[in-house]
């Protein structure tokens, strides 16, 4: 609709609403998650669809900002029964913050709201960080090799963490995706790994193993 005005505008414009969405959705979710915690375990379930309506709307306003602004086509080849009501889970590339954008908007209304593994430093994000919280994601502590050999009780303790923060997911269904490539593609990533993909990084299976032990 606005496609007409000078590129560096609509990028503005657009980076502008995308942020005033996710500071207003974020602020509602936030809440919903500090009331979680004055209520009974029994409410959690309730709370948490709340929550999760909540990041359905957010997702529906980036769309219709995406209209607005940008001139995109998506490409979905899809024969499969996807239902809101079952259990996922999703292997992707990771090239940019936008694809968490773009995976809420192309499936959010397909299968349950996507939920990501996320680093702990995440947490500290404004408005993200509390919200991604209030919405039950695993946050990663990852120990460099060097403070395992420093510190070995603390081996295997993320992944404890997480799984005790993948039990929330058995209440309702739920999506968790998973970046198989273990981070964001980059030119320089990928000479140093010598990927055989022009466009990937090698694929870390470990990551795949870890998400199904997470989640049981």
């Amino acid at each position: 609709m606005l496609r007409f005005f000078p590129a560096s505008l609509l990028m503005i414009l657009s980076a502008s609403l995308a942020i005033i969405n996710t500071a207003m959705v974020g602020s509602l979710i936030i809440v919903c998650g500090i009331i979680k915690l004055l209520l009974p375990k029994g409410l959690y379930p309730w709370v948490g669809k709340l929550t999760n309506f909540l990041m359905w709307c957010w997702s529906e306003m980036n769309r219709a900002i995406f209209r607005l602004v940008n001139n995109t086509e998506f490409v979905i080849e899809d024969n499969s029964q996807l239902s809101k009501k079952s259990w996922y889970l999703m292997i992707c590339n990771h090239q940019s913050w936008a694809d968490i954008v773009l995976l809420c908007m192309l499936f959010g209304s397909r299968i349950p709201m996507p939920k990501f593994f996320l680093k702990q430093q995440l947490l500290y994000v404004p408005f993200v960080g509390l919200a991604c919280w209030a919405l039950d994601m695993p946050f990663m502590r990852r120990y460099s090799r060097q403070y395992l050999l420093k510190h070995p009780e603390k081996r295997g303790k993320d992944l404890e963490s997480t799984k005790r923060s993948c039990e929330k997911f058995k209440t309702n269904p739920t999506t968790v995706i998973n970046f198989v490539e273990g981070t964001r593609f980059t030119q320089q990533k990928q000479q140093k790994s010598h990927s055989n993909y022009q466009h990937l990084l090698p694929p870390k299976a470990l990551g795949i193993a870890y998400t199904l032990s997470a989640l049981g």
